[in-house]
């Protein structure tokens, strides 16, 4: 009777193994890989799923090598309609281009279409002794588990069906019985598939027989397991390495056994930690920031979303947290993967995003896409004509609103006073204008018309304490009361900035109004 598993870490591993693992483990490649990302098409693509890939994808791009993309679809009752679609248009988005893939490579690469290589290597381990029929129906199974859940054990086939004869089991296919077919699994003894080196998790030795049960590979209706399609193909497409989530840890002795089934090598393995929410729980499909189409819907730069995700679990070998790609590409290590569990942050992710975003700006490449797509969103948030909203006028309100932008989308109300003249009856306004007393707004306002009536200066900079010198009023009066006149708010860009972004026109036009405003009242 099978015994439940249970995982020894590297605490309780035997310590001569662990000395010896650490030693002849060679953490980070010395050639070419061959790695894989194999999501299931079961909906979008989950954050951590983004990890994964961009994990796999920095290592070929760092050592050499192939980057694959399989699709993992054998369940097809789960699937969901566009959804591996989906996952190809997200990498894309994210520049991590895979280098055999659907639509891309001589092979096939959905499971669902493999389906006579998963059943001819289910035969071959029938034809070793390494896997057996099982005729036990759905019924009898449920009991066997209900039963052993009551003894308050963990539930486990019995092997009632190993031990069928060549006879009985000829009988039952002659009959049309339906069957799976199951792992025929070695003991802990004879079997090193439970003791293995992790790259993240170090010497691991996974007890009891084996640490796993006889697991079906090939279900009744001729359709493969994850793990019997899993092995094969990773062996079949040559991975050398495989990165993937923490969760699938606990079947690595099963992946294992059946490489040593085969009589292949089995490829090194890489189990990177979960992900979780601010208070602890795992994060899910279901959680607001699993969903890697959440990030992109909230506007979010595909540069700062990798980069994010990146330091999601990789810590690099220096103090630097601003990466481009191409940077991650040359620095990332397996020897920086970290056993940790990784909070996702909203905040740092919004940091990430503002740099990235002040960087863009000044790249020729980028910046036209970016201002075009902020056009067409001041355009819509602003309810304005998008011919009404100028080019050259976008690229001046992004380069003032600077840090405090954190998306492209926030433009609009970040400096609505850069797309038409500004409210100045407003609560917000009447609030900045209290912050100068009576005796000061007109002479001040005066001051500046005059100012501005002789010549425009060369450089803003000096010219509210110019300005302050001829009203007369304090020069902290005349840059509140030019903060009310141009923007109708209280905080906002530096005046010299302000100024400067603005036509000439523009300023005296609203000099004008604000004049008018305050004699009104």
């Amino acid at each position: 009777m099978l015994q439940s598993l249970r995982v020894c870490s590297r605490r309780t591993a035997s310590r001569a193994f662990s000395r010896q693992a650490d030693a002849a483990a060679g953490i980070e490649p010395t050639g070419p890989v061959r790695v894989r990302f194999a999501p299931s098409p079961t909906g979008m693509l989950h954050l951590g799923g983004l990890r994964t890939a961009l994990f796999n994808y920095l290592l070929t791009r760092r050592y050499g090598g192939e980057f694959i993309l399989r699709i993992e679809d054998t369940d097809q009752a789960r699937l969901v309609p566009g959804a591996a679609e989906g996952i190809v248009q997200t990498l894309k988005w994210a520049g991590l281009s895979f280098d055999e893939g659907p639509g891309k490579g001589p092979d096939k690469y959905f499971q669902s279409q493999r389906g006579d290589i998963y059943r001819k290597h289910a035969q071959k381990l029938l034809d070793r002794g390494a896997a057996y029929r099982c005729f036990c129906s759905t019924s009898r199974l449920e009991a066997l588990r209900t039963e052993q859940t009551a003894q308050g054990r963990a539930p486990a086939y019995d092997r009632h069906c190993a031990h069928l004869s060549l006879r009985q089991i000829d009988e039952k296919l002659r009959a049309g019985e339906l069957y799976t077919v199951r792992m025929l699994s070695p003991s802990a003894e004879d079997s090193d598939a439970g003791r293995f080196y992790d790259i993240v998790h170090r010497a691991m030795n996974f007890r009891g027989p084996a640490g796993f049960d006889d697991a079906v590979l090939l279900k009744s209706d001729g359709q493969p397991t994850y793990h019997l399609a899993n092995v094969v193909d990773d062996h079949l497409m040559r991975i050398t390495h495989v990165l993937r989530g923490e969760e699938w840890l606990m079947s690595t002795p099963k992946h294992r056994a059946l490489f040593n089934a085969f009589g292949w090598p089995a490829p090194h393995y890489a189990h990177l930690p979960l992900l979780m929410n601010p208070d602890g729980s795992k994060l899910s499909k279901r959680n607001d920031d699993g969903p890697v189409q959440r990030y992109i819907d909230d506007g979010y730069l595909p540069e700062s979303l990798v980069n994010y995700t990146a330091l999601l679990g990789w810590h690099p070998d220096t103090p630097q947290e601003l990466f481009t790609l191409r940077q991650l590409e040359q620095s990332f290590s397996l020897a920086g993967l970290s056993r940790s569990k990784s909070v996702v942050s909203r905040e740092r992710l919004d940091w990430l995003n503002r740099q990235h975003l002040r960087a863009a700006l000044a790249d020729p490449d980028k910046s036209a896409g970016l201002i075009q797509q902020a056009r067409a969103e001041v355009a819509a948030v602003g309810g304005l004509e998008a011919a009404s909203v100028r080019p050259e006028t976008v690229a001046t309100a992004l380069r003032l609103a600077g840090d405090r932008l954190t998306f492209t989308k926030d433009l609009y109300n970040a400096v609505p006073f850069m797309f038409g003249d500004p409210a100045l009856d407003t609560a917000t306004a009447e609030q900045a204008l209290m912050l100068v007393p009576h005796e000061f707004r007109v002479p001040i306002l005066n001051a500046v018309e005059r100012a501005l009536a002789s010549e425009v200066p060369e450089s803003w900079a000096g010219f509210a304490k110019s300005v302050a010198a001829t009203a007369p009023a304090p020069t902290k009066h005349v840059m509140m009361m030019l903060r009310f006149a141009l923007t109708g708010e209280r905080f906002g860009p530096k005046i010299p900035e302000l100024l400067d972004a603005l036509p000439v026109d523009s300023i005296k036009r609203r000099l004008r109004r604000a004049k008018a405003e305050i004699e009104s009242r």
